[in-house]
């Protein structure tokens, strides 16, 4: 290929990439077919399509041209999405194979980890997940991200005391991740620690002053603590210019030991400030 294609199709690749991320998948789609027409081995390529047909809920048609990519050698890119979009197509037994030789290889890629893991608890193998995260976190003990799988793993798994543990841990490598701060948040909750998870959540709102899903949680933490006054405010928050939130906001409040319970919809409505539907 000589130097002016190498460079048109970087330019097209480039022009694939922009609409990628302007959500315009058919035109990244059509982009990526363009310059596989020409080179179907080119990963790149591959690699648009596939995230561009994804987005248009047809991922399992990418899964040919990854394989083509796979067959060539080691990518753990290609390989774990190709895993990923086999489970998508239900040839599930596939995907994970194809996710297990992955994770395998050394050097590591951890993606292929967080994927297999994923993948595993999704078919009901949580404990297996568990392990996967946990091997990897022997290859990278300080992984913020592999610190958090094991803490969601093992809060869907109902072991509170050691997914605070691997929460605790991955936010002492990254204080400020709000993705993390917000899993903290949820343990400390169920580990009664309500003044820890307060300061967790505001610390994520600080960041994302409009999450309601992170403020009714602020609420719920709030309320624990015998501070209503506050925890209602953060419900009238969350329900503020959302009326459909009004439900959820009326039941956190009717959960907590020192909440409220109302009996119809309009009583709800007019404590919180909000219109009734």
């Amino acid at each position: 290929m000589s130097g002016k294609q190498n460079n048109f199709f970087a330019q097209a690749l480039q022009q694939g990439v922009s609409a990628l991320r302007a959500r315009q998948f058919a035109q990244a789609e059509q982009i990526a077919a363009g310059i596989l027409k020409s080179n179907r081995t080119d990963r790149n390529a591959a690699l648009l399509l596939a995230h561009a047909l994804m987005g248009q809920g047809r991922g399992s048609e990418a899964i040919a041209p990854l394989e083509k990519i796979a067959r060539r050698g080691d990518d753990g890119e290609v390989e774990t999405l190709l895993g990923a979009l086999l489970c998508g197509a239900e040839r599930v037994a596939d995907g994970i194979a194809q996710l297990r030789r992955t994770a395998a290889r050394r050097p590591p890629y951890f993606p292929a980890f967080h994927e297999l893991a994923g993948q595993l608890a999704k078919a009901g193998q949580r404990e297996e997940a568990i392990t996967i995260i946990e091997a990897g976190l022997a290859l990278a003990p300080g992984d913020v991200d592999l610190k958090l799988s094991l803490g969601r793993l093992l809060h869907g798994n109902g072991d509170i005391a050691k997914a605070l543990v691997a929460l605790t841990s991955a936010r002492d490598g990254a204080p400020n991740r709000p993705d993390v701060l917000n899993e903290l948040g949820r343990i400390l909750i169920l580990h009664g620690d309500y003044a820890a998870a307060s300061d967790a959540f505001r610390k994520v709102l600080a960041q994302y002053p409009d999450d309601r899903s992170v403020r009714a949680q602020l609420a719920t933490s709030l309320l624990e603590q015998g501070e209503r006054d506050a925890g209602e405010a953060a419900l009238r928050a969350v329900a503020r210019g959302q009326p459909q939130l009004l439900g959820r906001a009326a039941v956190v409040m009717a959960a907590s030991s020192h909440g409220r319970f109302f009996f119809d919809q309009n009583a709800a409505a007019k404590f919180f400030g909000v219109e009734s539907g």
